[in-house]
């Protein structure tokens, strides 16, 4: 049963019609999005809010439940207050709360200056590239990570000579590699949650396949790199990137994600105040604005919850499953089930280019396929993660492309061509599950 299903007696119904409360939703928010585009709006797909977007669909799939309205408005309920809805919401909180303090208390700048001063001369493009990948992977979103390194990467990209695009392309690539890593972006608690996998395992099961394409990108962008320039010196404040190590061996470790995102938050505030004026009002102050980050990611799950609760005791979700399998041939398997699901979340995020929220729309289907084809929650979630973050980062219009663009004063669309890593990873994922098949065969 879907993670996020409503009900507790097993929907046999099929209906396509159950659908079109999703369809709804993405036509007003892919529809919204291509009409700023075309008017020329910076960051043109986020001017409507996903979570105003899907309003209308909500009503819409209350108009067609057979239910009497009390009941159907239950069901939807019972989705919002799913456990895992509830846990996963939960997280975001403690996410945003973590990023949000230790960036305030100078641990995004300590990590940077403790990276370059690490950089020979003649690694600068690898090197920031692990710079990147480090950032995004402690602070859980490849968005602050372009935020936080593009200005300093533009600035060495300058000095030492070397070709802007690929500059641009080195950082998208390490914020993509290390936000699908990362146990507190919100895709990975997206995915784990939605699909009933531990992070730790999660992480294991995508580090099989992201470090090896890491290393490859390494390799390129190791060739790639011609320029030097002598950085200016920097000053270290270890202490500062301590939290981020902290999350980072916990979470591998295997502890609890609450009592890890409690700890990291606790050690990150006392950081600050140590030899500093960060005070404890400034420090709660700091966690409610990363409580506040989290807001349209929170209630945005809250509400597909529901729907998805709503489009499952419909049919809606049971008639999709059954299409994918149909596509996926009489002989699906574990592997080919990997492959129909990662095409799932692609083409989803390919349309309202926003990788969480294709990984929560895709999720319930994507668990049904699972279950019926003998896929482990964990690989499950490591695919939907994995193509998400490929195709987020080799979208022009995506938010990422767009605010490297703006930067570097490029175009998105000659930027993502350098984003060799998401490249790389895709060959990988799909070399993998084709390798599967064959064993299987």
């Amino acid at each position: 049963m879907s993670s996020i299903q409503a009900t507790a007696t097993p929907v046999t119904r099929s209906s396509a019609l159950a659908l079109l409360p999703l369809m709804i939703y993405l036509a007003l928010f892919v529809g919204a999005g291509v009409y700023f585009q075309l008017q020329g709006t910076e960051f043109a797909f986020y001017q409507l809010s996903p979570v105003v977007a899907i309003l209308p669909a909500i009503i819409l799939a209350l108009a067609l439940s057979k239910q009497r309205l009390n009941d159907a408005i239950e069901t939807f309920m019972k989705g919002i207050g799913n456990h895992n809805i509830i846990a996963m919401c939960l997280i975001y909180l403690l996410a945003g709360a973590f990023a949000a303090v230790a960036k305030a208390t100078g641990g995004v700048d300590a990590t940077v200056a403790l990276g370059l001063t690490l950089i020979p001369a003649s690694l600068l493009l690898p090197g920031l590239f692990l710079i990147c990948g480090f950032i995004a992977t402690s602070m859980g979103t490849s968005m602050g990570t372009i935020a936080a390194v593009a200005p300093v990467a533009l600035g060495i990209a300058q000095q030492a000579g070397i070709e802007p695009a690929l500059m641009a392309g080195v950082v998208l690539s390490g914020a993509i590699f290390g936000d699908n890593l990362s146990i507190i972006s919100d895709t990975t608690i997206a995915a784990t949650r939605t699909q009933g996998a531990e992070m730790k395992d999660k992480f294991r099961e995508n580090i099989r396949l992201a470090a090896p394409a890491a290393l490859l990108a390494l390799l390129l962008f190791t060739l790639a790199g011609s320029g030097q320039a002598e950085l200016a010196p920097q000053t270290l404040e270890l202490t500062k990137v301590l939290p981020y190590l902290t999350i980072l061996v916990l979470a591998v470790l295997g502890l609890n994600v609450f009592l890890v995102l409690t700890i990291g938050i606790l050690l990150a505030g006392l950081t600050g105040m140590i030899g500093t004026d960060y005070s404890l009002m400034t420090f709660g102050q700091d966690i409610y604005a990363g409580f506040s980050n989290m807001q349209e990611i929170f209630l945005l799950s809250m509400l597909v919850g529901g729907l998805a609760a709503l489009m499952t005791q419909q049919g809606g979700l049971t008639w999709l499953t059954k299409k994918i399998t149909a596509l996926l041939g009489k002989r699906s398997s574990a592997a080919s089930t990997q492959l129909g699901i990662g095409a799932l979340v692609a083409s989803t995020n390919a349309c309202i280019a926003n990788n969480t929220v294709a990984i929560i729309v895709a999720a319930p289907v994507a668990k049904e396929l699972a279950q019926q084809h003998g896929v482990s929650p964990r690989r499950a979630a490591a695919t939907l993660d994995i193509f998400a973050c490929i195709i987020q980062g080799l979208l022009p219009y995506g938010a990422q492309a767009l605010l490297l663009a703006s930067t570097f004063a490029l175009s998105p669309f000659t930027l993502v061509g350098y984003a060799w890593y998401c490249f790389i990873l895709a060959a990988f994922a799909l070399g993998s599950i084709v390798w599967r098949t064959r064993q299987k065969g």
